[in-house]
């Protein structure tokens, strides 16, 4: 099973995991904290999935947008976004993710995205281009991690970062005010997972 396949049989239970749905408030209220939100920001949410961060910072910025591999995600992040009344623009990815984001944005967040994808430097890169100048990112995932926090049968490019390794690919993007905090700790099977949040402008 690929990893779109898996995130697409997924979409409709994923926000019954209580876990998840808890991760992704602390995430959203990580970005609160740390970027000022204004009805005047154009938004991107980089691997939406069913829109749990989305839709938490919808209310607070002037327009959003959802991108993601998985149309099952997209779909499910689309019929609760029209539940309630929040307008949430669409993207799908392409397989490689590296496909045409849209934009430019104020702002582009992520969460628990990152370790999916296998190039994350170029990533970075990416979303320089997608970006007004002094345009910010705000990026979660998790701390480096002895690899139990995936299921086996889930194909992963990242057993977490290093946050010196987040650093030195922003800055190499082209990034600079950049810092690394702790979002929040997120727990499975009775272990605990740091969450880093990353956050730069671009410059």
């Amino acid at each position: 099973m690929t990893g779109i396949e898996h995130f697409d049989q997924a979409a409709a239970t994923w926000d019954l995991a209580d876990r998840r749905v808890a991760l992704a408030h602390a995430v959203a209220d990580a970005i609160a904290a740390r970027i000022p939100l204004s009805r005047e920001l154009t938004v991107l949410d980089f691997g939406c999935g069913t829109g749990l961060v989305t839709l938490e910072l919808a209310p607070k910025v002037g327009a959003i947008t959802g991108a993601d591999t998985s149309p099952g995600m997209l779909k499910t992040l689309g019929e609760k976004a029209k539940a309630q009344s929040l307008p949430v623009h669409l993207i799908s990815l392409d397989a490689s993710e590296m496909g045409n984001i849209g934009g430019p944005y104020d702002l582009i967040v992520s969460s628990m995205t990152l370790h999916h994808v296998a190039d994350v430097a170029a990533l970075f890169h990416q979303f320089t281009q997608h970006l007004r100048p002094g345009g910010q990112v705000a990026l979660a995932d998790l701390d480096e991690e002895d690899g139990s926090f995936h299921d086996a049968t889930m194909a992963i490019h990242h057993r977490g970062f290093s946050r010196d390794q987040i650093q030195t690919w922003l800055k190499e993007a082209g990034f600079r005010e950049i810092n690394v905090e702790t979002a929040t700790i997120t727990q499975k099977e009775g272990k605990d997972y740091p969450v880093f949040l990353a956050s730069a402008r671009r410059g």
